[in-house]
């Protein structure tokens, strides 16, 4: 492929593939100089050689000359024809742009000899010689690159390039290996990206090159696990939409450190630990408000059907119960050992378990891993002895686990969801006792919930593993801050969001610390932004707040997911419209006109009055059969793909009100108020039915927002018996236009996979 500079033209062609590792090590050792210095030291290949590693992995590179001298850098540019670029060429001179080593557009012989004077002053000892390019004319520049993320490995780079890299910061990024699907959602999630298509008299970018870039950096990150850190910047773009690298930084280093990650667990065996036949408790106390006492209280007073012992050394009864000195003194069979002793005491427990045969422990107890080093110490002593006694173990510093489907409520929280099909886990105790608060309160039903603590065995990674195979999992929600084995994590997300949605929280999303990068790619990266790429990447609905989670768990487990990103509002006032209007373009959602056919449906239902317009105006009509209808229409509809109906339900709520103040009134009876309101109330009823009814026969999700609540007797999630979905009514229009916009991102991602 050819590039037009001037009156000549430069081949950008990639070459044919080779032994791209022995290239690679031929290259780092020409630089280098042989040198005898530890792997661990990071070394830069210079410009010149930094492209001619990547040319073998498929990315297209600008043909330069190397130079040893002024009058060689003369000779070559005139050779290929002016105008040129004339750089500094040296291993240890790094961005040379700004260090004023890069001289453009030079259009004879002088500016050529001038322009290396200055680069030779400029660099000093530094300079190992000229490169000589052909100037490659183009408005838009990209960049791309590599950098190794010390959790999840290889992280391949793409955004807007040139002098605006850092100061945009529009970039975005993806784990290598990536998937060509993988490349083809970067180029579209850059702010930037209308400069990918036609733009300003210039042919839209060629996709399929920037595809190969991308996947080339993924494939150089499997195949050189010496590269540290690669950094094309500018990737050009010329004006017949071609790309080629012009410039490129490849960084040598040992920053591929295996860290220490817990071997994975049996999936189906940490399933198992979720439904004990048999439960000790060791540590139980008579105290209210101790654990020992929260937990076995929890689970006795609310159904659990197993057997339940207390041990307690002390002590020979607690609540009334036999207590045991040790667990090998129970005797009958023990499943789950729950321990909430002092963490000193837990490593001279092992040994009793085992004896007695227990498989699975729950170690409430704290002050282990998350007290210093000491107690890291510590932690790791007793994971080596329960592995060594075949104990699986939860925790420490857990707050418990539930099971609904057994009435297992082992938890420092004394909350009681419902059975269903969400599996809940949470890095922190605080928040994972605030979200099954809200689960209850909302009607949201629970799979499973883990506080995973320290996850010193058991981690994040494991239940992912775990939920792909359970047959009641539906949806996983998770509160993490942290993930041991990121590579683990991503391929296990990755597998699981193909076939149940994953709802999660990130705890810790500043930048934990600067990154040692000499390249722009490295500069630019964060924990954050990383994480965010292994999200985007595996299919994983990243919500900001913890209410999102409840919302999207009550969306995922109650609605049919939108085909489509077209909605269908609703209204009983025009300005409540507007704002779920803004709120969903905000969201990338559309708003479509209403077709000639459906503003005829329309025009027959409704008063002359009305908007003619999505959002559709129900003008305050006080008809109940109303609503209903214009639901129905709107949903046959081939233009929309979901429904939001704001202000509908509620109305009973406001109508209990003027009633209070109407009993001043004794021209109304009581008898006839309270028949005022029982109207409303069979509405409600009969309209939450038919949003049900519409749903199972539409297979288009309706979301509604009430004007007004009850948290007495208002939830989130209302169900019908018989049918399929739910009726899902939100606090706010934001709440519910967002819960939509992260359905459809799920619907997408399924599709693109």
């Amino acid at each position: 492929m050819l590039f037009a500079f001037g009156g000549r033209a430069a081949d950008c062609r990639s070459a044919s593939s080779v032994n791209t590792m022995r290239i690679f090590k031929e290259h780092v050792m020409q630089e280098a100089g042989k040198t005898k210095k530890d792997d661990a030291a990071r070394q830069a290949l210079s410009e010149k050689d930094s492209k001619a590693v990547l040319k073998q992995y498929g990315i297209p590179v600008v043909e330069e000359t190397a130079a040893l001298n002024t009058d060689a850098a003369v000779a070559a540019a005139e050779a290929m024809g002016f105008p040129v670029v004339v750089k500094g060429l040296g291993a240890k001179l790094l961005h040379k742009t700004e260090a004023g080593l890069v001289h453009l557009k030079l259009g004879s012989a002088d500016a050529v000899r001038n322009a290396c004077d200055k680069i030779q002053k400029g660099a000093g000892d530094l300079l190992e010689g000229f490169l000589v390019q052909p100037h490659v004319e183009g408005k838009r520049e990209f960049v791309a690159g590599l950098f190794y993320d010390p959790v999840f490995g290889p992280v391949v780079m793409f955004g807007l390039g040139g002098i605006f890299t850092e100061a945009l910061s529009d970039v975005t990024f993806r784990v290598a290996p990536l998937e060509a699907a993988d490349a083809r959602e970067m180029l579209d999630e850059i702010r930037s990206r209308s400069l990918l298509d036609d733009f300003r008299g210039e042919k839209a970018a060629d996709r399929d090159q920037l595809v190969s870039v991308l996947m080339g950096l993924s494939d150089l990150s499997q195949k050189a696990p010496d590269v540290a850190e690669v950094d094309i910047n500018p990737l050009i773009v010329d004006a017949e939409g071609r790309v080629c690298a012009v410039d490129a930084l490849v960084i040598r280093g040992s920053v591929r450190e295996e860290r220490p990650v817990p071997p994975p667990v049996d999936p189906r065996r940490l399933g198992r630990l979720f439904y004990p036949q048999s439960i000790a408790f060791v540590g139980a106390s008579g105290r209210l408000g101790k654990w020992g006492h929260l937990l076995f209280t929890n689970v006795l007073s609310n159904g659990y059907e197993g057997e339940v012992y207390l041990v307690n050394p002390v002590r020979e009864t607690i609540a009334g119960r036999k207590t045991y000195p040790t667990v090998s003194a129970i005797p009958g069979d023990v499943d789950l050992a729950v321990v909430t002793i002092p963490a000193a005491k837990v490593l001279d427990l092992i040994p009793d378990l085992e004896t007695k045969g227990v498989k699975h422990m729950l170690l409430i107890s704290s002050g282990f891993g998350e007290t210093g080093e000491e107690g890291k110490k510590l932690e790791a002593r007793v994971v080596e002895r329960a592995r060594a006694a075949d104990i699986l173990m939860v925790g420490p510093n857990t707050m418990g686990i539930a099971n609904p489907h057994i009435k297992l409520y082992c938890t420092g929280t004394h909350v009681w969801p419902d059975p269903g099909g969400i599996a809940m886990v949470s890095q922190s105790g605080n928040m994972g006792g605030q979200l099954l608060q809200f689960a209850e309160q909302q009607g949201i039903e629970i799979r499973a919930f883990s506080g995973s603590g320290n996850e010193a065995m058991v981690t994040i990674e494991d239940y992912l593993h775990a939920f792909e195979v359970d047959e009641l999992s539906e949806i996983v929600m998770l509160y993490i801050e942290s993930v041991k084995d990121g590579r683990r994590f991503l391929e296990y997300a990755r597998r699981l969001s193909m076939k149940k949605p994953i709802v999660l929280l990130k705890g810790g999303q500043t930048k934990v610390g600067e990154k040692a990068a000499a390249s722009h790619t490295g500069a630019m990266a964060s924990d954050a932004r990383v994480f965010d790429a292994v999200c985007r990447q595996s299919g994983i609905v990243k919500v900001d707040q913890p209410m999102d989670m409840l919302d999207l768990s009550a969306a995922f487990s109650s609605i049919p997911l939108p085909e489509g990103n077209r909605i269908g509002i609703m209204t009983l006032g025009g300005g409540w419209g507007v704002v779920a209007a803004d709120l969903c373009s905000a969201y990338n959602l559309g708003v479509p006109e209403l077709t000639p056919d459906i503003l005829k449906e329309m025009d027959a239902l409704l008063p002359p009055y009305w908007s003619r317009a999505n959002p559709i105006d129900l003008v305050g009509e006080s008809s109940n059969i109303l609503p209903m209808q214009v639901m129905e229409a709107l949903l046959k509809w081939d233009g929309c793909d979901a429904v939001i109906n704001l202000g509908i339900m509620g109305k009973r709520l406001i109508t209990k009100r003027i009633v209070k103040s109407t009993a001043v009134d004794p021209t109304y009876t009581p008898d006839f108020l309270n028949d005022v309101v029982k109207v409303l109330y069979k509405f409600e009823e009969e309209y939450v039915e038919h949003v049900v009814t519409m749903m199972d026969k539409y297979k288009k999700p309706v979301i509604g927002v009430s004007i007004m609540t009850d948290e007495k007797e208002d939830k989130t999630v209302n169900k019908v018996a018989g049918h399929k979905y739910n009726a899902l009514f939100f606090p706010t229009p934001e709440r519910a236009v967002k819960a939509l916009a992260k359905m459809y991102d799920y619907r997408r991602f399924l599709v693109r996979r």
